[in-house]
């Protein structure tokens, strides 16, 4: 019995280490130190509005009369990820639309599941409250492209035509997480720098983008960003909601652009081949681009897009 009571008084402390010094760690690393308020808006650009979930972050350009264009930014960049097309489609006549999906950028971070209905109901509502009775075209990027057409889809008779840039794919993303949510969501908490390095890899060039690391960091500052995130990866949907979504949005005979670096690690290029098989769509393939071709080859990504949305449907 002596044995055994040291055994256990000795994983005890063990235990009690380990707890404190995970503690410890995260204490020490933790980038969320405040809330997102008014106070923390008080000179960011753009302009915002409370929707039942929270307030959303968003941005208009573009003349009143302009057809609407939608852009939903990805993963976790929040809607900055477009600023080489934004201007350049509204100087074009169109009436522009970026906004930051809750959890990310300067949108609230609600406590609630990230599941697909979040994502739809903020867009739904973010319209309504603008005053659009429909949507010319929605553009997607990355996981941002499954965002769309889940509302698309949802939606159908709203949207004109679609845009999608380097989309998720649920090949990639069908097998489950090596944590669970709990710990996922510690993991991020001490291992900052990886979060944000993470971001780089989507760039082929990102030297070309000295800014990059220090944008996104400002809304790791925020309590509930992570949250948002491992949320997002556990709860958003079944997988293969997505390709559902994919080829219903197929079914719904709508003009759909594809866009995707040939040079993407994230998403690699060759699921482009796999997206067309299910997916009807009008193509780019972008030379000497990672999974941001929008931003890494703007002036042609641009014109592209601009012309798919003169087009005549």
């Amino acid at each position: 019995m002596k044995y055994v009571r040291i055994f256990f008084t000795t994983l005890a402390i063990l235990l009690i280490i380990t707890i404190a010094a995970g503690y410890i760690l995260f204490r020490r690393e933790n980038t969320e130190l405040y809330s997102l308020d008014g106070s923390s808006r008080k000179n960011v650009p753009g302009s915002f509005v409370q929707l039942s979930d929270g307030v959303t972050h968003y941005e208009l350009a573009g003349p009143d009369t302009g057809k609407l264009v939608v852009l939903v930014h990805g993963f976790s960049v929040p809607y900055y990820i477009w600023d080489s097309n934004f201007s350049r489609l509204a100087q074009q006549g169109f009436r522009v639309l970026r906004y930051d999906e809750f959890g990310r950028g300067f949108s609230d971070r609600p406590d609630k599941v990230y599941e697909a209905s979040l994502y739809r109901q903020q867009l739904s509502e973010l319209l309504s409250k603008l005053q659009f009775q429909s949507v010319y075209a929605i553009a997607g990027v990355s996981f941002g492209a499954a965002v769309a057409s889940d509302f698309v889809v949802h939606n159908p008779a709203l949207v004109t035509k679609v845009i999608l840039v380097d989309p998720v794919y649920p090949e990639l993303s069908s097998s489950s997480s090596p944590y669970p949510e709990w710990f996922a969501r510690y993991k991020m908490a001490i291992s900052p720098d990886d979060v944000v390095n993470g971001q780089l890899t989507d760039l082929k060039y990102p030297a070309q983008f000295p800014q990059w690391a220090h944008q996104y960091k400002v809304q790791m500052q925020y309590k509930g960003f992570r949250n948002a995130l491992v949320s997002t990866r556990f709860h958003y949907g079944p997988f293969d909601m997505i390709m559902s979504n994919y080829q219903e949005l197929d079914s719904l005979r709508k003009p759909v652009l594809l866009i995707w670096g040939k040079e993407d690690k994230t998403v690699p290029f060759k699921y482009s081949d796999s997206l067309r098989r299910v997916l009807r769509t009008k193509y780019l393939p972008v030379d000497d681009a990672a999974h941001l071709p929008q931003m890494e080859k703007a002036a042609l990504v641009n014109e592209r897009i601009i012309s798919f949305l003169k087009e005549r449907s």
